[in-house]
């Protein structure tokens, strides 16, 4: 099944807040997502779940830390669950871990041969995975500053990975060999791959065999979890493909807005987020009888997108993070 999403009954959200100063404008940005990960410890950690929006965004703007350690780009980062420690990937094959309240190093992962494109935490942080432009997937011991192991060798970049707990209906296989006691939180989740050679691939992530491999129309960029069976994946040709695990053979539905790729996707509500490389940015209900469209990007690739109550952030390349207030949909 193939919709333009824009065909259906939908309003348009215009920009609440703009957030400048942040980055300078560059055709790549130093890191896309820091500033929308920075938002996220701010206003969803539980430890500062009593601040208020303004402290926060004081907070936000006037203590900032600058993460410097990376040779080249870093492409990727997030925080840790307990909103204190940062997770970055960067053009210079490695992992870092830092410290969100000095801004310090403390962990460097190294082993890639390419770039890191993406990265997932697992459970609480103990374990994590990237993925790369050397083609592999790896899982990584926090607390060892080791390798655990290659999960998958796809001989074609990684393009980014989303990390799920299984639905109890669906066969994950069983592991060659015995885990490592290091490994924690891995039993009954799903890996997801999005490939640049167009393919889709999903296995255990505790027994490294295959669930599926799919096909798509061009390379994935993106891709998450909408449930224990449901997930969600993005072209570079403008699909948005979402399939059902346990018979992933054929799509549910594909969704095609423009032929700018999609960068970006986000579980949201009982729908999704979107943002794709001609400045769209769009919110679109699982049955996809309503599409609501985030205004403001321009032609400016939307990088990223986070969430919080009924207020959406948006990090683009024009260098702004701009936020959006939601009434009830």
């Amino acid at each position: 099944m193939k919709c333009d999403v824009f065909g259906k009954t939908g309003t348009r959200v215009h920009i609440q807040y703009v957030f400048r100063s942040t980055h300078c404008r560059s055709e790549k940005l130093v890191d896309k997502t820091d500033y929308i990960e920075a938002i996220h410890f701010l206003l969803f950690e539980e430890n500062i779940k009593g601040w208020t929006r303004e402290l926060a965004w004081n907070f936000l703007l006037f203590f900032q830390r600058v993460l410097e350690g990376h040779v080249f780009d870093v492409n990727c980062c997030r925080f840790f669950p307990s909103g204190l420690v940062v997770l970055s990937g960067g053009m210079d094959a490695q992992l870092k871990i830092w410290s969100a309240e000095d801004a310090s190093c403390v962990v460097t992962f190294k082993g890639h041969k390419g770039g890191i494109l993406d990265t997932a935490i697992v459970d609480r942080g103990r374990n994590v995975v990237s993925g790369s432009r050397d083609g592999t997937a790896r899982l990584w011991d926090c607390g060892r500053s080791a390798c655990l192991g290659v999960l998958a060798d796809c001989g074609s970049s990684i393009n980014g990975v989303a990390v799920g707990a299984a639905d109890n209906s669906i066969n994950l296989g069983s592991p060659e060999q015995m885990p490592s006691e290091r490994e924690v939180g891995t039993e009954a989740k799903m890996l997801l791959l999005a490939r640049e050679d167009k393919k889709l691939q999903c296995l255990g992530l505790q027994s490294r065999q295959p669930v599926f491999l799919f096909i798509g129309s061009d390379a994935f960029n993106c891709c998450t979890f909408l449930s224990g069976f449901l997930l969600l994946a993005g072209t570079q040709d403008g699909n948005i493909y979402q399939l059902d695990v346990r018979s992933p053979g054929a799509p549910v539905q594909v969704i095609h807005r423009s032929g700018a790729p999609v960068l970006s996707l986000l579980s949201f509500r009982d729908g999704f987020i979107a943002s794709q490389g001609d400045g769209s940015c769009f919110i679109v209900q699982q049955d996809l009888d309503y599409v609501t469209e985030l205004t403001g990007a321009d032609c400016d690739p939307v990088y990223k997108v986070a969430t919080w109550e009924k207020q959406i952030y948006t990090c683009c390349r024009d260098g702004l993070v701009r936020r959006y207030q939601l009434s009830d949909l």
